[in-house]
């Protein structure tokens, strides 16, 4: 039963290394199935599982209807759980095989008509996205309640997502020359074998994740808030409004821009440029022309992953300094910039897209810890001002919203190669290379910009931060 004991003293919030790592290794999990479908999803269903990129974009939508009403269905859930090992841990134990199942699922290839492949995708994603709502809501809940140090939680983040970002080298890195060498030129083999080792590898960590993290907060004893209350709550905290709508419109666009980068390679990157490049840096420039781009494409999106996991490191120490919402804007403002160069850069450019690439990574990096240490002292805002605290419905619309920024990116993705005329796997016209390189530029950095301008209206700043943790620390001293 000891780890069921919780302290709600703040002088007991400090984290061991071995609790961040093992909490992070959560995100590690969760990325090599959620990288994957932000990287591959929508070319997987068009290129391998044989359906069209309209019809594609329809299937991402409308799982999202469904996730609006199970997500915060599964806040409520969440909150009202009371089991010995805490409210949220739990939830990464219970989900780790399903979640896994369900991944590997998702990217099988059935013998089927056309009718029956599109059933079969939009169950296996509508199941899966449940699993995931059933398993990162409660995870990312529980960095809520692990610590109540403003610092602590920020360096949480940034373990998280360094592990994050081991993922995502890893399905950047290596996930396209796995499918090749699994699937000897049947990509539907290649995915299944190598969509199945990430998915045993993924509950492998979720069960380390659950052996060795605590939760530390508890709610204000006595509290009888219903859930009408919270979600009341919810509309009139304003930081939580911001981030929601920050989130929907950041994963829209992480989606969109990461759903095109396939295409990008495949389609409008030079070979012969890309080919040179990759000679310079020492590699095979003589393959056959998908070898060069399966390289290129990798190398393109790892050294674009370790200049994020270098700016992860700075953000903390910036975040102490001047506040996250003002670490976020900046690095969202170089983001914006650096995203739309890619509209003029030609074909033959390929150095300087790698160049480039690099440094819009290292701009974004130092934001990515920072949504969820944010969202976790939105959490704080709803107790301070209500006294009434509810960490996974604050998180659940916010989980919601993430979710449906990744079925509406890789929908808008969808329908914007169909409108510009996009077919698959032949030699694409004037106008559908349009349309992908300005879903790789133009797009993303608008929407890039919107989320800068919705923390305008984010108002927890660095002094209300100390005031909101002080006294809140404070109150649980007076309960403990």
């Amino acid at each position: 039963m000891a780890d069921a004991t919780v302290t709600t003293s703040d002088s007991r919030q400090r984290l061991s290394v071995v609790e961040k790592v093992g909490y992070g290794l959560g995100d590690t999990a969760a990325n090599f199935i959620f990288q994957t479908m932000v990287m591959f999803q929508l070319a997987f269903y068009t290129d391998t599982f044989g359906i069209t990129a309209a019809a594609a974009g329809t299937l991402l939508v409308v799982v999202r209807v469904w996730d609006a009403i199970f997500d915060p269905m599964m806040g409520v859930i969440a909150d009202r759980t009371e089991t010995r090992w805490g409210k949220y841990r739990p939830w990464v134990l219970w989900t780790a095989l399903p979640f896994g199942i369900m991944g590997f699922l998702t990217f099988m290839t059935p013998e089927m008509g056309a009718g029956g492949k599109l059933v079969y995708a939009y169950l296996t994603y509508i199941v899966l996205m449940m699993v995931y709502s059933a398993n990162n809501l409660p995870y990312s809940a529980l960095s809520g309640v692990m610590t109540g140090d403003l610092g602590e939680r920020t360096s949480l983040s940034s373990y998280r997502f360094v592990c994050a970002m081991l993922a995502q080298l890893v399905i950047q890195g290596l996930a396209l020359p796995m499918v090749r060498h699994f699937g000897q030129g049947n990509n539907a083999k290649g995915y299944q074998v190598t969509i199945g080792i990430f998915s045993a590898l993924a509950v492998a960590l979720f069960l380390i994740t659950f052996a060795t993290t605590r939760e530390r907060i508890q709610p204000p004893p006595g509290q009888k808030a219903t859930v009408g209350q919270h979600f009341a709550d919810l509309l009139r905290n304003g930081p939580w409004l911001a981030m929601f709508i920050l989130t929907l419109v950041l994963f829209i666009t992480l989606s969109m821009r990461g759903s095109v980068v396939p295409y990008y390679f495949n389609y409008y990157v030079d070979k012969e440029s890309l080919a040179r490049l990759l000679g310079t840096l020492g590699m095979d420039a003589t393959a056959d022309a998908g070898k060069i781009v399966s390289l290129g494409f990798s190398v393109f999106n790892v050294l674009g992953t370790l200049a994020t996991i270098v700016a992860i490191f700075f953000s903390k120490p910036l975040a102490i300094r001047f506040g996250k919402r003002n670490v976020f804007v900046a690095g969202l403002g170089a983001t914006v910039l650096l995203t739309a160069a890619f509209v003029w850069l030609p074909p033959g450019a390929a150095t300087l897209m790698f160049a480039c690439e690099i440094l819009r990574q290292f701009a974004y990096g130092f934001t990515i810890p920072l949504l969820w240490a944010m969202m976790a002292d939105v959490a704080d805002f709803s107790e301070w001002k209500t006294g009434r605290r509810a960490t996974a419905i604050v998180f659940s619309a916010i989980v919601f919203a993430l979710k449906a920024g990744l079925g509406f990116g890789g929908a808008i993705t969808g329908y914007v190669l169909s409108l510009y005329g996009y077919v698959p796997n032949v030699a694409q016209g004037a106008s559908a290379l349009d349309g992908i390189r300005f879903t790789m530029s133009i797009f993303p950095a608008i929407t890039f910009a919107i989320c800068a301008v919705c923390l305008l209206f984010y108002g927890i700043d660095k002094r209300t931060e100390i005031q909101m943790t002080s006294e809140l620390a404070e109150r649980r001293r007076q309960y403990a």
